[in-house]
């Protein structure tokens, strides 16, 4: 791939275009002011020009190219690279009044109404004649120029499941190709259920009142599938004219609908997303956020924070950038949280932690109009520097202290858990699980996730995401790892909530743990297969043998229930564990029970089991763990941590990676308003001041403090 330099890049998307062209300062002065501070925050990168089709092309066919000249050259002359935006996804108002036929639908036959962004059918001939026509005239203007990295093609891709009329005709031809005939498709969709079986293609009806959850997973792939592709012919573009040191990315709000991110990234050099996240108290330790507070595009909690990075780092397995992130407050007039002092330097320095190699903040200047006016920038709307400047500047001024050391951190992992976007996507329509008001829960998916992730967090245990299909794709599209190989990567495998899963992928998890890997499997795992058909063979499946149980009662949770140690079981539950949301009848037929529900009714079931299984093992866990419980079987699962800090305080995170020249990095946190103090585990070095640290001598932190760490 392209390559990056050799440090970890520190910055901010910029605007010159939004500065307002009123008023007594002349925007050329502003360009000189804001460059300077970048310059003197020791801000190493910039992005630009990803969101103004309208002033690149102000009316059809006529280009103003030149504008962003001055804001490369000064970014140059200052040693400041530059990120270059290609603006798809804002089309400008004379595209959509000339070709109303682009407009997205969000429903067949209803238009999208114009006035916010990504409203279009980005698969219309129309659309595509224009974009790569302005992509070709602003890659061709300053692709070469040496301020220039790379590019980020479109923003934030998938934001809507297009219904349009083109979009729902080649999801006919695809699934003429997938299945060769409507005979095929009526029985493999099971389309004898309420009269729905097809006689000619013609019959296939519109998305809008489906009910089916076989149709339902294929449109969602499907939708991923264009988005997969528009991405990958806008990056085929810019490579054209990319010089080879330049790489082309996307940045990617991960929860999009129509975003499946492991084979969106598999066309492009590396991958970028934009974690943002709850300051203030929301980052506070312990964790104060409930157990039921949704994470979506905001997540809350330092737990969630990690998790968001480890989900980046999943798309390639390899290390990402952080193309937006907070500056201040986000998103709206009426949740206005900066971050306390200090807060900044600990989150940024967790993303670096778990692999990433830039921290690109959105934005640099507050904006004066639009929908984001209160979505804090850098600066402030009067544009001087404040305590966000001073806070990043300390961040950009450490980030150029560790130089090389910390740019593609390999990070550890105590266990791995597999991710399954196909089966949120099935979950979020079909939800097994009630909210607190007893409607169906769209989140489904990770509560499950969610639970045995927070579990491991709280343990204090490193958690790497995989997606399945890179351990297995059993459509042979891409080379996935043999079970031995898997092993020695990942020697603790956590499956919850794999619903979707073809025959030759629970085959090689049996392989995987006949290898020797703990193989956990949680709720919904295998119950259907790649179809979404449940299966006729008790749950979970094709692994009802090797895992020594099976089941096919289960019942939903409406409130917590307690569990406890089996007598005389290796795994030991505190007082007040629980059982949450979910509890799957587990008949033990050749395994150990490890945890057992305190119940009269669920008591006659195993919470927790587990068996050996070759030269490894199988565990099944029955619930959503509370967190007590979820804790508990981390530490059961992973019992020696990778980083190998001990009796840390409930405040303090220690984080663990592999630099890419094999010394081990600490990162250290202290999340909390109390000065703690913390021993070393070896002989460390601090990568900011050169103090050394010797094994077992005390490490001071204080308020929401961190400390970078060298072996």
């Amino acid at each position: 791939m392209a390559a990056l330099p050799a440090r970890v890049l520190f910055g901010a998307a910029y605007y010159h275009e939004y500065r307002p062209r009123y008023g007594a300062e002349r925007p050329d002065d502003r360009l000189e002011t804001d460059l300077d501070l970048m310059a003197d925050a020791h801000v190493s990168v910039i992005r630009v020009g990803e969101s103004v089709w309208s002033t690149w092309e102000p009316e059809n066919g006529r280009f103003d190219l030149d504008w962003l000249q001055p804001v490369l050259d000064g970014a140059h002359e200052r040693g400041i690279s530059v990120v270059l935006g290609t603006p798809t996804y804002a089309v400008p108002p004379w595209l959509a009044r000339q070709y109303p036929e682009i407009a997205g639908e969000r429903r067949t036959g209803e238009r999208i109404g114009w006035g916010a962004r990504q409203e279009v059918d980005f698969t219309h001939p129309a659309f595509r004649f224009h974009a790569e026509r302005v992509i070709r005239k602003i890659i061709a203007r300053y692709a070469g120029h040496p301020a220039v990295i790379g590019f980020q093609v479109d923003n934030e891709p998938g934001n809507e499941l297009l219904h349009n009329h083109g979009v729902f005709q080649r999801f006919v031809d695809h699934l003429r190709e997938r299945y060769g005939d409507v005979e095929t498709l009526n029985r493999e969709w099971g389309l004898v259920y309420w009269s729905h079986r097809l006689s000619t293609w013609a019959d296939l009806w519109t998305p809008d009142g489906n009910a089916q959850p076989q149709y339902d997973v294929a449109w969602r792939a499907f939708q991923a599938r264009q988005v997969t592709e528009f991405i990958g012919w806008q990056a085929g573009i810019a490579r054209e004219y990319a010089r080879p040191e330049q790489f082309v990315t996307t940045c990617i709000s991960y929860t999009r609908p129509a975003v499946e991110d492991d084979e969106l990234t598999d066309c492009l050099d590396i991958a970028s997303g934009n974690p943002y996240y709850g300051m203030q108290d929301a980052l506070l330790l312990p964790d104060p956020t409930p157990d039921g507070h949704e994470q979506k595009w905001q997540t809350a909690g330092v737990w969630s924070l990690y998790q968001t990075a480890d989900w980046m780092f999943s798309s390639r397995q390899e290390p990402f950038l952080v193309t937006e992130t907070d500056a201040g407050s986000i998103g709206f007039p009426w949740d206005n949280r900066p971050a306390y002092d200090g807060q900044w330097r600990q989150a940024a320095w967790a993303l670096v932690a778990r692999g990433a190699r830039m921290i690109e903040y959105w934005h640099w200047n507050t904006l004066h109009f639009g929908a984001e006016t209160y979505w804090g920038g850098v600066l402030p709307h009067t544009g001087r520097p404040g305590r966000t400047y001073r806070e990043l500047a300390r961040l950009g001024a450490e980030f150029e202290k560790a130089g090389d050391l910390v740019a593609g951190l390999e990070p550890d992992a105590d266990l791995t858990m597999v991710y399954s976007t196909p089966s949120k996507w099935l979950m979020q329509n079909y939800p097994p699980l009630a909210g607190p008001d007893g409607e169906p829960d769209p989140a489904a998916y990770h509560r499950f996730f969610d639970s045995f992730y927070r579990g491991a967090f709280d343990a204090g245990r490193q958690v790497r995401i995989v997606h399945a299909r890179q351990l297995h794709d059993p459509h042979g599209e891409r080379e996935g790892l043999t079970a031995e190989e898997a092993v020695r990567r990942h020697p603790v495998l956590v499956v919850p909530a794999l619903y979707l899963a073809a025959d030759s992928t629970l085959d090689w998890f049996a392989a995987y743990a006949e290898a020797g890997g703990h193989l956990v499997l949680g709720p919904r795992t295998g119950y259907a297969d790649q179809e979404a058909r449940a299966r006729q063979e008790a749950a979970p499946g094709r692994l009802t043998d090797v895992a020594g149980v099976r089941y096919d009662e289960f019942s939903n949770l409406v409130g917590e229930v307690p569990v406890r140690s089996a007598s005389g079981g290796p795994l030991d539950v505190p007082e007040g564990a629980t059982a949450t949301r979910w509890a799957d009848g587990l008949t033990v037929t050749d395994a150990e029970a490890l945890v057992t529900y305190d119940h009269p009714h669920f008591g006659r079931w195993p919470a927790v089991t587990t068996r050996r299984h070759g030269a490894g093992r199988v565990t099944c866990v029955g619930t959503a763990p509370g967190r007590d419980l979820g804790r508990a079987l981390a530490e059961w699962l992973a019992p020696v941590t990778r980083h190998a800090w001990r009796n840390l305080p409930s405040t303090v995170t220690a984080t663990t990676a592999t630099a890419p020249d094999g010394r081990r990095v600490h990162i250290v946190h202290n999340w909390s308003w109390q000065q703690v103090s913390v021993a070393a585990p070896t002989d460390l070095s601090d990568v900011l001041t050169g103090a050394a640290v010797p094994s077992g001598a005390a490490i001071g932190l204080g308020p929401w403090d961190v400390r970078v760490l060298v072996a």
